[in-house]
C-alpha cells in the first residue's frame, strides 16, 4: 500500500483546525498546528517531509505572513506548496497571500469537495514539477542531466543553423581510486567544484551536463584555438579549489560539423578523444578527428569479428622458447596467440588483446589458448616427441571466474596430462586489484599441482610487497627490466639483488626480452638461470618449434623445469 501524502494544517481556531483534519483525514496523513511558531518548529523536526501546508492568515504569536516569510528563507521548507485560508475574501487579501509565497487561496467557511480537490491539485502539481526538476537537473551538481542536455544541445543547433559549436566532455583520471582513498564524501566535492568550473567556463556561451560518475560534457559556441595550457590552467583550477590535490583530468573535443549525428554520439565521441590521451603525461586534451575515427572503426571490426574468429579457428597459438644459460638448453616455452586474419592476414597480440581485455572476451581466447597449449602437449608425448612444459597466461579476467580451478584441471583431464606440464604466467599488476582473491586462487591452483609463474615482475610495485604472500614458483623479469640502456652499475645491482631475493626465496627466475649478447653476460654474471627473447628465437608456429627443440635436444628426452636447487 502506498504511504498516504502528509499535510500540516495550521490554524489557531480548534473548531475550524478539527474541521479541516476531519476533511483531510480519510486520504492524508494529517499533522496540526496552532499557529506558525508551532507549525515552523514542526516542518524543522521533520525536516520537511510534508506534501502540503494549509495555513491560516490571522493567527496570536506568528501570522500566517510571517510564518510564510520564515519558510521563504529556508530551500527545503519553501519547496513545500502552501493553501492560504481566511475568512477575508477580498481580493487584496488573496494577492497579499499569493505574493508571499502561497500556492493557492480559499475562503471559509469551509467546503469540502473544493479543499479535496484543490488540495489534490496542489500536491499532483508539485509531484509533477519535481519530476520535470529530476529529470532536467542531476541531483548532485545542479547541471543538466544526460538527457534533458541532449534535448537542450538539438533544439540550440537547429535554432542557430549558421553558428559553430563545440562539445567538450572529460573525465577525472582514476576518480575511483580517489573515492576509495578520501571517501564518496571526498568525491562529490570535487565533482561539484567540476561542475562549478564547468559553470562558469560556460555562463551565456553554452550548457554543460554532469553525464555519469566523473564525466562532465557542454556545448560551446566555437570562438577559439583550443590549447594544452588552456586545459591544464584549468585542471590547475580545479586542483586549487578542491579539498584533493593532483588531480589529473582529460579533455576531448568533438567539432559539431555533422549535425544530423545524434548529440549523445557526438559526446560519446569526445569521450573518446578524451579516453585516447590517458596514460600520456602532460597531454590534457585530444580532438576526434580522421584518425581517431578510423582507429575506433578498426576496433569496432575487430571486436564484431572476435566470437566468428574464434569458431573458425583463426586464432593460432606460437611458441617462444625458454632457455636454460648454463648450458643453452631448451627447459620451456611460452604460448603466445596470433590471430590469421583472412583480410588482415596475422595479426601481432598488441592489435586486438587490449580490446578484448576491455570487453571481456579475453577469457573466451585464454581458455582457447590453454587448450591448444595442452593439445600441442598431449601431440607430442603420443607421436614420442621430447617435450618442455608450456607457460600459459592467465588475465585478470580469468581470477574472477569463480571455477578457474575446474576449468583448468577439466582439460588437462581431457589431454590426460599432468598439471606441472602447464605453468601459469599471471602478470603482476592482476595482484594490485584484490590481492586477497589472488591469494586464494593462486594457493588452490599451486595445491593441484601448477606451476605459477609471476609476469613481467618489477614493471609495477607491489611485487616485494606481494613475494612474502604469494605462493609462486618463478619471477618473470620485465623486459624494460632487462633492456634499461645505458646500463649502470645501480640497475645491475638492482638486478643482482632481485634473483639473489629469487633464489633466497628457491625461486626460478626467467628473464624476458633478451635481445642481445651483451644482455645475456650481463644475466650469466649476476646469476640468472634462464632466458628468453629475440636473441635466442622469436615466437614461432608450433610445427617450427617442434624442428627446433628436436635440433636442441638431439632427440634426447628432456629433463623438465629449472636448475637444481630452485626446483619448482
Amino acid at each position: 500500500m502506498a504511504a498516504k501524502r502528509k499535510i500540516l494544517v495550521v490554524e489557531d481556531n480548534a473548531l475550524n483546525r478539527s474541521l479541516l483534519c476531519e476533511i483531510l483525514r480519510p486520504g492524508y496523513d494529517v499533522v496540526e498546528a496552532e499557529n506558525g511558531r508551532e507549525a515552523l518548529d514542526c516542518l524543522r523536526r521533520d525536516g520537511g517531509g510534508f506534501d502540503l501546508i494549509l495555513l491560516d492568515i490571522v493567527m496570536p504569536v506568528m501570522n500566517g505572513y510571517e510564518f510564510l516569510a520564515e519558510v521563504k528563507k529556508d530551500p527545503a521548507l519553501s519547496a513545500i506548496p502552501v493553501i492560504v485560508t481566511t475568512q477575508n475574501d477580498g481580493e487584496s487579501e488573496e494577492v497579499t497571500a499569493l505574493s508571499c509565497g502561497a500556492a493557492d487561496f480559499v475562503a471559509k467557511p469551509y467546503k469540502p469537495q473544493i479543499i479535496l480537490h484543490r488540495t489534490a491539485n496542489i500536491i499532483h502539481l508539485r509531484e509533477t514539477a519535481a519530476l520535470v526538476n529530476e529529470f532536467r537537473y542531476d541531483r548532485l551538481t545542479g547541471l543538466y542531466s544526460k538527457a534533458f542536455f541532449c534535448r537542450q544541445a538539438r533544439e540550440q543547433l537547429l535554432r542557430n543553423p549558421d553558428k559553430e559549436y563545440d562539445i567538450i566532455c572529460s573525465d577525472v583520471v582514476n576518480f575511483k581510486l580517489i573515492n576509495d582513498v578520501f571517501g564518496i564524501a571526498a568525491g562529490d566535492r570535487l565533482l561539484k567544484t567540476i561542475a562549478r568550473n564547468y559553470a562558469e567556463n560556460t555562463q551565456e556561451k553554452g550548457i554543460c551536463s554532469h553525464f555519469h560518475a566523473d564525466q562532465f560534457a557542454c556545448m560551446i559556441e566555437r570562438g577559439w584555438e583550443y590549447t594544452e595550457a588552456m586545459f591544464q590552467s584549468a585542471c590547475a583550477r580545479i586542483n586549487a579549489q578542491s579539498q584533493t590535490q593532483d588531480i589529473v583530468m582529460k579533455w576531448g573535443v568533438y567539432h559539431v560539423e555533422d549535425r544530423e549525428v545524434p548529440v549523445e554520439q557526438m559526446c560519446d565521441r569526445a569521450l573518446l578523444a578524451a579516453q585516447s590521451i590517458k596514460g600520456q603525461y602532460k597531454k590534457y586534451f585530444a580532438c576526434y578527428d580522421d584518425v581517431l575515427r578510423r582507429r575506433l572503426l578498426l576496433e569496432q571490426e575487430i571486436v564484431d569479428g572476435m566470437e566468428p574468429a574464434l569458431a573458425a579457428g583463426q586464432f593460432e597459438i606460437y611458441l617462444q622458447p625458454k632457455y636454460r644459460i648454463a648450458d643453452r638448453q631448451m627447459v620451456g616455452a611460452e604460448a603466445l596467440v596470433r590471430w590469421n586474419h583472412p583480410k588482415w592476414g596475422l595479426q601481432s597480440p598488441a592489435a586486438f588483446i587490449p580490446l578484448f581485455e576491455r570487453n571481456g572476451f579475453i577469457t573466451g581466447l585464454d581458455q582457447y589458448v590453454w587448450d591448444r597449449a595442452c593439445a600441442v602437449l598431449r601431440d607430442w608425448r603420443e607421436r614420442g616427441l621430447p617435450s618442455v612444459p608450456i607457460s600459459v597466461n592467465v588475465s585478470r579476467a580469468d581470477i574472477y571466474n569463480m571455477d578457474l580451478a575446474g576449468i583448468l584441471t577439466g582439460l588437462l583431464q581431457r589431454h590426460g596430462l599432468p598439471p606441472s606440464s602447464l605453468h601459469l604466467e599471471i602478470t603482476e599488476s592482476a595482484y594490485t586489484e584484490n590481492p586477497q582473491q589472488i591469494i586464494d586462487t593462486v594457493s588452490q591452483l599451486r595445491r593441484l599441482g601448477f606451476v605459477i609463474e609471476m609476469d613481467d615482475f618489477g614493471s609495477g610495485y607491489s611485487s616485494l610487497h606481494m613475494l612474502h604472500k604469494m605462493p609462486v614458483d618463478i619471477l618473470k623479469l620485465d623486459m624494460k627490466f632487462i633492456q634499461s640502456e645505458p646500463v649502470t652499475p645501480v640497475n645491475q645491482e638492482i638486478m643482482k639483488f632481485v634473483i639473489n631475493l629469487a633464489h633466497l626465496m628457491k625461486l626460478g627466475v626467467v628473464a624476458e626480452g633478451v635481445e642481445t649478447a651483451e644482455q645475456l653476460e650481463r644475466l650469466r654474471v649476476i646469476g640468472c638461470e634462464c632466458v628468453q627473447g629475440y636473441y635466442f628465437a622469436q615466437p614461432m608456429p608450433v610445427g617450427e618449434f617442434e624442428r627446433l627443440l628436436a635440433e636442441n635436444t638431439g632427440g634426447r628426452e628432456l629433463r623438465r623445469g629449472y636448475p637444481a636447487g630452485i626446483q619448482p
